[in-house]
């Protein structure tokens, strides 16, 4: 343990806990819609809603897998070439595991992830706004959990190196 914070805040393991279960649940949701559309053209999500609210068009768009940048550069056979809903899984799990570590490394891979995760989110905003001309609620939802996990994350880094200062003074 970091010398400062000796246990995690109730609030704080109650909001990861919460923001990870949420970004797990509709990961695998994002998986099965599009491996289910994959093999059933004819299958209906729950989360298609229109011709222009339509989870299931984003997921098997070309932005639905490797953000849309793997297949050009690595090819479409590329183990980096996974649905997006897949990176996503991987990272709930780090954040969730992750999450009940209080050491400077695991913060700082908290709060890279984090902003990795809202570059990502940035990006396939644009791509959804833009390019396809879509409404994922989904894909929306996974934005603000991945905005509440930034936050969760800037909040623990902050209690880290404000600890220390403390404790200085006593």
């Amino acid at each position: 343990m970091t010398q400062g914070v000796k246990k995690i805040p109730t609030w704080e393991k109650c909001s990861r806990l919460c923001l990870c279960i949420c970004g797990l649940a509709l990961s695998v949701y994002a998986y099965h819609v599009e491996t289910t559309k994959e093999h059933d053209a004819s299958y209906k999500a729950m989360c298609d809603f229109s011709a222009s609210v339509s989870c299931s068009k984003v997921f098997t768009s070309r932005w639905g897998r490797g953000f849309g940048l793997v297949e050009p550069l690595f090819g479409r056979e590329s183990i980096a070439n996974q649905p997006n809903s897949v990176f996503g899984v991987i990272f709930y799990l780090l954040q969730l595991a992750l999450g009940m570590m209080v050491s400077g490394w695991s913060v700082r891979f908290l709060v890279a992830s984090s902003l990795l995760s809202l570059a990502g989110s940035v990006f396939l905003a644009c791509i959804l706004v833009f390019v396809l001309r879509d409404f994922c609620v989904v894909c929306v939802s996974t934005y603000l959990i991945n905005l509440g996990l930034m936050i969760v994350n800037m909040k623990r880094k902050q209690a880290l190196t404000r600890e220390p200062a403390k404790q200085k003074r006593s």
